[in-house]
Order: structure tokens, then C-alpha cells, then sequence
């Protein structure tokens, strides 16, 4: 049954668009997630293999494009590559914007809610080269979060924060 009090509510609630779009973009991961669990919900948004390693490449290594995420060391195939730069995309994990020398190129850039991930990548970052031996170039890495972990994460949200 719909009275003037439920027209009232919702007109309150949806007072501007960007209201609307929240709400929407909320529906829709209610719809699309799995488990009420917030493991199991962030694993749905970046938990598999490749998005976390294109996350780091643009953190650690201030990789932008296509061309040199493929460069990476750990060798994702063009078609998982494609597949996960749309589906960061989508989950609000990246943007895409116009290369400034190539309009064939096209810059992939974090957005605050992959910046907000920085914490979690230091502290898997120390967890793994708790556990693993790791090489030099990445001891680096892990030698300035071990020295100042909160400085280091100011640091990268600040340059990455810059990429906005």
C-alpha cells in the first residue's frame, strides 16, 4: 500500500542523484554478492590473483597502462588482463582516462576507494615476508614498511592520492 508518509520517506531519502546512485550501486552489489561475510565481499571486489597484482603494479611500480601492466613478471595472458582492468573498473577500483600522448592509449588510475587499500597491502606485505623469503627488489619495499609502516602508508595514499 502506498500513502503520503512512504512518498514523504522516499522523497527524503532521494533528495539529489547522487542519493540515488548510491542507493542504486548499493542494490546492486547486495544483488550481486554472495555471502554476508566482508571477506567473502571484498574477495568478490579485488580478492582474486590478477586485479590485487594490477592494484600493486599501480601503487608500488606506478604502472598506467595496458602495455605495461602486461610487462609484468608474473605474465597475464592479454584476455585475463582485459577481463579484470573492466571488472576493477565496474567495482569502482580504477578509472580509465585519455592518454595525454596517445589517444590510442588509454591511462588506468586508482580511485579513492582502491587508495583506501593501502593499508592492506602493507600489512600483507609484511605477513608474506614474515613467512616467505623474498628477493632484494622486493626487501625494499618491505624494509620501508618495517621502518615506519604509518609513514610509509601516508606516503603512498599521498602519491596515490595524486593520481586521482
Amino acid at each position: 500500500m502506498h500513502n503520503a508518509s512512504n512518498s514523504a520517506n522516499i522523497q527524503i531519502n532521494l533528495r539529489n542523484a547522487s542519493d540515488c546512485k548510491n542507493i542504486m550501486e548499493l542494490d546492486m552489489i547486495q544483488q550481486e554478492k554472495r555471502s554476508d561475510c566482508p571477506f567473502a565481499a571484498a574477495l568478490e571486489i579485488w580478492g582474486d590473483r590478477w586485479s590485487l597484482l594490477i592494484i600493486r603494479d599501480i601503487f608500488f611500480f606506478e604502472k598506467k597502462t595496458y602495455g605495461e601492466f602486461l610487462k609484468s613478471p608474473e605474465g597475464i595472458s592479454t584476455n585475463i588482463l582485459a577481463a579484470r582492468l573492466q571488472q576493477l573498473e565496474e567495482n569502482g577500483m580504477i578509472k580509465k582516462s585519455e592518454h595525454p600522448e596517445s589517444k590510442a592509449k588509454i591511462l588506468y588510475k586508482p580511485t579513492q576507494k582502491a587508495i583506501d587499500l593501502i593499508p592492506v597491502f602493507a600489512e600483507i606485505y609484511l605477513w608474506v615476508e614474515h613467512y616467505y623469503p623474498l628477493p632484494d627488489t622486493i626487501r625494499q619495499i618491505m624494509d620501508i614498511f618495517k621502518r615506519d609502516k604509518q609513514e610509509a602508508i601516508r606516503s603512498l595514499t599521498e602519491k596515490a592520492t595524486g593520481m586521482l
